[in-house]
């Protein structure tokens, strides 16, 4: 199985990272787990230049004798990779990503292959993490889950609170979201407190309502209680009022969305900004624009 992230169209991204002690360590955004160059040197007790120079070794041919057993031992558990290591820039800052498997046939080196090299402190840390244990250690740590049951927990919450709060015969604008909020999270997005993509489409929405004035149209539009979950800060001053528009204007309100929020840079200018702010990976913002924001085909 080959093991190295891809970096295709869609380059990758940090989803989750963390340092714990000297320890660094993370998730990207296709779910690999991986550790950082100073955080492997340190449970393999080498320096960190050690495993730069694995890194640099690694695609030469023929292969240093160090890397040639890394390699081995990464095959003999089923892998290959065509680097060590993943360099991904999150936050302004160029992260050296290596791999759990690869992590782990490092450690298995020098716990056990390097000769005079060997390490008591590899030997030790092998033990403890070998097999599966690197990598559910990692998604423990960062609190990632792999198996992508929770992603939808605290967006389940919201509605559970809010899907019956505007009164008979009104839309809001968090309801009418669900097929954004859902393409996201399918595309690795974390919604919680920090990306709360209803609040951009509301106040995008709110001036296109007030600029045309929609009320003579569609009549008067009203306010409601709207709750966040005791886990998100905005819950402090619960419950917030927020607007809601009569159903006479949802079919008015679909287009805009499409036309104006979608296709109009709306919704990619709402992503970029969370990238920037590193809310969201790159590449989780790309994916959920080629997803809700297709190309368009020029008319026939």
């Amino acid at each position: 199985m080959e093991i190295t992230p891809s970096q295709g169209a869609l380059p990758l991204g940090i989803e989750k990272r963390g340092d714990f002690g000297e320890i660094g360590m993370g998730v990207l955004s296709d779910g690999t787990p991986y550790l950082s160059q100073r955080g492997l040197a340190v449970l393999c007790g080498v320096e960190n230049a050690h495993i730069g120079t694995i890194s640099s070794q690694w695609a030469e041919s023929p292969a240093k004798p160090r890397v040639s057993k890394i390699k081995s031992i990464l095959e003999q558990a089923g892998f290959k990779a065509s680097a060590a290591h993943v360099e991904i820039r999150h936050g302004g800052t160029v992260h050296y990503c290596y791999p759990a498997e690869v992590c782990l046939s490092v450690l298995e080196y020098y716990a056990f292959d390097a000769g005079a090299n060997v390490q008591e402190q590899a030997r030790a840390n092998f033990r403890m993490l070998a097999g599966s244990k690197l990598r559910d250690m990692i998604y423990r740590q960062v609190g990632y889950d792999p198996t992508g049951q929770n992603r939808f927990t605290k967006w389940h919450d919201r509605i559970s609170l809010n899907h019956q709060s505007a009164p008979k015969g009104y839309f809001h604008v968090f309801n009418e979201a669900h097929t954004i909020i859902y393409e996201l999270i399918l595309a690795g997005a974390e919604i919680g407190e920090k990306t709360v993509v209803d609040i951009s489409i509301g106040q995008h929405w709110g001036r296109c309502w007030e600029d045309h004035g929609l009320e003579r149209q569609f009549g008067a539009r009203r306010k409601y209680p709207h709750r966040y979950p005791d886990d998100h800060p905005q819950a402090r001053s619960n419950p917030q009022e927020s607007w809601c528009y009569p159903l006479a204007a949802l079919g008015h309100y679909r287009e805009w969305l499409q036309d104006q929020y979608i296709e109009g840079g709306k919704f990619s200018g709402y992503l970029d900004g969370k990238v920037k702010k590193g809310h969201l990976a790159p590449s989780v913002a790309q994916l959920a624009i080629a997803t809700i924001a297709p190309t368009q085909l020029p008319a026939a």
